[in-house]
């Protein structure tokens, strides 16, 4: 008998729920709680699906899954994706697919990563273009990790001085300066399957166990067509990403919903926080998610979804990886990746297409120093270093209009 398990952490009441959903239906399947006691490498693992709910904090438990779904498992969210994916990725592939996301700008890190030097930022400007940034996103605004979750290190800013200031604490942390959006709604919407949507209207500012507790504004045909569009969104967004099991937030600003934040594979699913009709609505999608994909798993072949914006740029048209297929060393050009598909339905790849190889010697070769005794080595100027500072960011220059204020 197939198996589907669940791997999780300090949470209680989804964990034991869903297992005892999948036992109540007679599907031919049992879930169980995951249990490891080895990994070897290659070695299949007993489940044909894995539901993950805690491998974002636990490294051992990534490669463990990474391992499982090499050898067939359905690991769900795919976790290959997940370890590329971050934030900032995230909004500039919904503006590519047409849902609209606050105006959002990269910020490097205060402090140098470890193992870099200044030699190590001679592309990066010193001092960046403030001026055009704060112009662009504005004041009030966020910065949060550019890769991170949970409201860990977001800070509200309110002028260049004070996003300075707060930059201070970020350490090595790669930030993003994104615009405030002033909402008359918000909404947190599950998304199983990539087909199951629940709209939850949602109160950030409310403390964690109140969250929920909150009502739509908006009414009438207003509403309908708002909760259309949301839901539509929603979609779109799993659907590029190619997460099974998500959350997606949407503040609401002027009729128009914007993607705030929709990077949650593990999304809280407590009853607590988000309620007793919440809790079963998600319970009952994710038991029958995950019996769908356990009927559809192939042992030894890999079982992972993969969203349009990966399966669009390998000419991919199955949800599965192809077979591998032999590939020449060198290419003079690729072809460019198609731009991801604003709506569900998927079109074939065509037929790729033959590509030359074309061999160029080097114009001239390099000139070598001799040293008595040595093999002789390339010669290579001293680089050329635009800064002194030690941090990757700077403040403008004195006479710059932004000062301190």
């Amino acid at each position: 008998m197939k198996k589907i398990g669940i791997l999780f952490g300090m949470e209680n009441t989804f964990p034991n729920a869903f297992i005892e959903r999948v036992n109540s239906k007679d599907s031919g399947f049992i879930a169980e709680a995951v249990t490891i006691d080895k990994v070897v490498q290659a070695d299949p693992t007993e489940y044909a699906v894995i539901i993950d709910r805690i491998s974002q904090d636990v490294p051992f438990y990534r490669a463990y899954l990474k391992n499982a779904a090499l050898s067939g498992t359905a690991v769900i969210n795919n976790p290959f994706w997940w370890s590329a994916d971050e934030k900032f990725f995230n909004n500039a592939l919904a503006e590519k697919i047409g849902v609209p996301v606050p105006k959002t700008v990269l910020l490097p890190s205060k402090e140098r990563p470890e193992n870099t030097s200044e030699t190590s930022f001679r592309n990066l400007a010193f001092p960046m273009a403030w001026e055009e940034i704060f112009q662009y996103i504005g004041f009030p605004a966020y910065m949060k990790p550019h890769d991170g979750g949970g409201w860990k290190s977001v800070y509200k800013v309110v002028n260049p001085h004070d996003m300075w200031h707060k930059h201070e604490e970020t350490g090595q942390l790669v930030m993003m300066l994104q615009e405030e959006i002033e909402f008359t709604d918000y909404f947190r919407c599950y998304c199983i399957g990539q087909k199951e949507v629940l709209i939850m209207p949602y109160e950030p500012r409310n403390p964690h166990h109140l969250r929920y507790a909150a009502e739509m504004k908006a009414t009438g045909e207003e509403g309908e067509k708002l909760l259309e569009t949301i839901k539509d969104y929603t979609l779109k967004l799993n659907i590029a990403l190619g997460y099974d099991f998500n959350t997606v937030e949407f503040a609401v600003r002027d009729g128009i919903p914007i993607a705030i934040d929709f990077c949650n594979p593990a999304p809280d699913a407590d009853i607590y926080s988000v309620g007793r009709d919440n809790f079963e609505w998600v319970v009952e999608a994710a038991a029958n998610m995950a019996i769908e994909r356990a009927k559809t798993q192939v042992p030894g072949q890999t079982n992972l979804t993969w969203g349009t914006f990966v399966k669009d740029s390998l000419g991919m048209s199955a949800p599965t990886a192809p077979a591998p297929v032999s590939a020449p060393a060198e290419v003079e050009s690729a072809k460019a990746p198609e731009p991801v598909a604003a709506t569900a339905p998927e079109k074939a790849p065509a037929s790729a297409k033959e590509v030359k190889v074309k061999t160029v010697a080097p114009k001239k070769a390099p000139k070598l120093v001799e040293d008595k005794g040595i093999l002789p080595v390339p010669s290579e100027p001293a680089p050329k270093i635009p800064t002194k500072k030690a941090a990757a960011t700077k403040a403008p220059a004195a006479n710059s209009k932004l000062k301190k204020s």
